[in-house]
């Protein structure tokens, strides 16, 4: 049970996230006769409440360090700045925008996972529901792939 635990720790920290949980916990799966589809359903479950966490600290944060001067006047003329150029993008190509990010948080690679695929989508402030939804479809496809590399149905690092 230690190792499914440590699974789900692995799964909603910054770094390994689902990447690192879900071996860790396919691997118990594996090793003690459970069944996979649930184990998987719970590392990805996981993953994906961290989206929402992600953003009410981000807003919680941001406003608490918006009271203090400094922090204010540098970050409103940074997020200024970013947040026009987003919305000439967000205007052009508003759907690949939210694909863009499905797919980078998809990669099953660290630092592009939900953690990312938020502080991106906040900085840039878009649109909430469909940033969730764009981050939640990545981390599914995430999981697919690294669950099918887990069990040996397709290999990531082949070419090594």
């Amino acid at each position: 049970m230690n190792q499914l635990i440590l699974g789900m720790i692995l799964s909603v920290l910054p770094i390994s996230e689902l990447r690192g949980g879900l071996p860790l916990a396919v691997n118990y799966a594996l090793e003690n006769n459970v069944p996979i589809l649930p184990v998987f359903l719970l590392i990805l479950i996981s993953n994906i409440i961290v989206i929402f966490l992600i953003f009410f600290f981000l807003d919680f944060l941001h406003e608490s360090f918006m009271k203090l001067p400094p922090y204010r006047k540098t970050f409103d003329f940074f997020l200024r700045r970013i947040r026009k150029r987003a919305e000439k993008i967000e205007k052009k190509m508003s759907i690949y925008g939210f694909l863009a990010l499905t797919f980078f948080v998809a990669i099953p690679l660290p630092v592009t996972g939900a953690w990312t695929g938020c502080l991106i989508a906040w900085v840039l402030g878009l649109d909430r529901k469909k940033s969730i939804g764009a981050i939640g479809l990545g981390v599914v496809i995430a999981g697919a792939i690294v669950l099918l590399g887990s069990l040996g149905v397709i290999s990531l690092f082949r070419f090594l």
